[in-house]
């Protein structure tokens, strides 16, 4: 055991010793390596940050509330079964309500109706476009995690009468009222004039693609009146224990089959929809991510490990003549394999950790330039990285390595 140790201690100090004497040689030789796990490294960070930053917005809108809508979240090729589905109103999530209350140990708690559509909104001489508009009842707050951090939420009363009122998104409060509180101020929404009670809390974005910020919470009744329409609804529908979803969502179709007078055997008029839903439309763009990564790094560690195969060969045929002498006297095989073996996996090892710097170097610069995109360097990612470049070295420096310890030491002394 003492003269193994020995013989790795000294194949270290020989193979560093090679790598520094050809210092240009061997990165020349680790390019492939630095590419591969740099692109290794960049799809495992883009993907876990996909995940953190999709399970943040769920976290955000609620992964205990499900979706009652006339339309799947999905593609749907029979659309004609679809678009003559009776709409949603306030009275069918009255009646929703009624049922569950009526039902013991539900696993759902309440049905909040919410109608949302996209407006602009002023103050004064400021405009803003591109705003979420959601209409809803005094319930609202018991289906959002979303605290209003200045203010309060319209009540019941309020939303009853049509009240014209609003909460406020954090952006939208920056942006019209910037430098000052936002409550009791008037904005104008299409024509008509709201008074401000309440600023949610910052949320943030979703992957950098839209803000949820950017939203106004008011009454429906104050909506519809606005309008002179009614639109079409969706029920929120509040989950009491969210890992009995797909028990609860069981529970909510046949809640909503009474609701709508269905017959035994007549399809669903409804969908249900819930996040499951949007993780199974980023399932394809992940997987996406990761052939194009693991091709991209499966060419740049072959070209790398044939690179190094090619430069180990041409390091046996060099040292010949001192492979020759070692084993005149004594050197064992395992030795000299050790030796070769190590510089490969060496210059590989070298390769992978200038990789993983360059890599951890550019997450933090998109960082800082996209601070809404998440980054997730993890030091699981850090360790495949590293054992990626160790078994790329071992791959591609055996057989070298094995041709060098078979060489016959009275032939390797000839060698000219």
């Amino acid at each position: 055991m003492a003269r193994l140790l020995q013989e790795l201690v000294e194949s270290f100090r020989i193979a560093f010793g090679q790598i520094r004497a050809n210092a240009l040689r061997s990165v020349l030789t680790a390019l492939g390596v630095i590419i591969g796990i740099v692109a290794v490294t960049l799809m495992g960070t883009a993907i876990n940050g996909i995940d953190i930053g999709f399970n943040r917005s769920l976290a955000m809108l609620g992964e205990d509330v499900l979706y009652v809508q006339r339309w799947p979240w999905r593609r749907v090729d029979d659309w004609w079964n679809y678009v003559n589905r009776p709409p949603l109103e306030v009275e069918t999530a009255e009646r929703l309500n009624r049922v569950i209350e009526a039902t013991p140990g539900s696993l759902l708690e309440i049905a909040v109706p919410v109608a949302t559509r996209g407006t602009s909104v002023r103050a004064g001489e400021l405009r803003l476009a591109g705003v979420m508009l959601f209409g809803t009842t005094g319930d609202y707050s018991r289906i959002v995690t979303t605290d209003v951090v200045e203010g309060r939420m319209f009540n019941d009363v309020e939303a009853s009468v049509g009240r014209p009122v609003c909460v406020l998104g954090s952006a939208v409060a920056e942006n019209l009222f910037p430098g000052r509180s936002a409550l009791d101020q008037t904005v104008q929404l299409r024509g008509e004039r709201y008074t401000v009670i309440g600023v949610l809390a910052k949320q943030g974005e979703f992957l950098g693609l839209f803000s949820f910020d950017n939203q106004i919470v008011a009454p429906l009744n104050a909506v519809r009146r606005q309008t002179g329409a009614r639109p079409n609804l969706e029920l929120r529908v509040k989950v009491r224990d969210k890992t009995k979803l797909a028990a609860a969502e069981e529970e909510l179709i046949g809640a909503m089959r009474r609701v709508r007078g269905q017959l035994p055997g007549e399809r669903d008029n409804f969908s249900i929809n819930q996040q499951q839903a949007f993780k199974e439309q980023l399932d394809p763009i992940k997987a996406g991510i990761a052939l194009a990564g693991l091709f991209i790094t499966g060419l740049s560690l072959f070209v790398g490990a044939i690179g190094i195969m090619n430069i180990t060969f041409v390091s046996v045929k060099e040292r010949t003549k001192e492979i020759g002498t070692r084993k005149a006297l004594g050197a064992r095989r395992r030795t000299i394999l050790l030796q070769f073996l190590i510089e490969a996996v060496s210059i590989c090892l070298i390769g992978g950790l200038v990789g993983l710097g360059v890599t951890l170097a550019a997450s933090l610069v998109l960082a800082t330039l996209l601070p809404a995109l998440p980054i997730a360097f993890s030091p699981g990612l850090m360790a495949v990285s590293v054992l990626v470049s160790i078994l790329t070295g071992v791959v591609s420096g055996f057989a070298p390595a094995w041709g060098a310890s078979r060489l016959d030491p009275v032939v390797a002394l000839r060698y000219e």
